[in-house]
């Protein structure tokens, strides 16, 4: 029996609420806003990905906390 294994990030945003998630895959680093239906997009490197769902935040949002689960 084979288990699937993959790493996830969730970002936390400065008032502790979940805001975001990344995944790791084979083809990259996939960043998705907290509720969203779907992902923001797949990104070659973790520290793109950071930055892509920082991007996607409203305005003025402070940098994200992430921790690995």
């Amino acid at each position: 029996m084979s288990i699937a294994s993959s790493t996830i990030w969730v970002a936390y945003g400065s008032e502790g609420s979940v805001v975001g998630t990344i995944r790791k895959t084979p083809d990259g680093y996939i960043s998705t806003i907290a509720g969203a239906s779907e992902s923001i997009g797949t990104y070659p490197t973790m520290e793109v990905a950071k930055s892509a769902l920082h991007a996607h935040l409203p305005a003025g949002a402070d940098w994200p906390q992430f921790r690995e689960h």
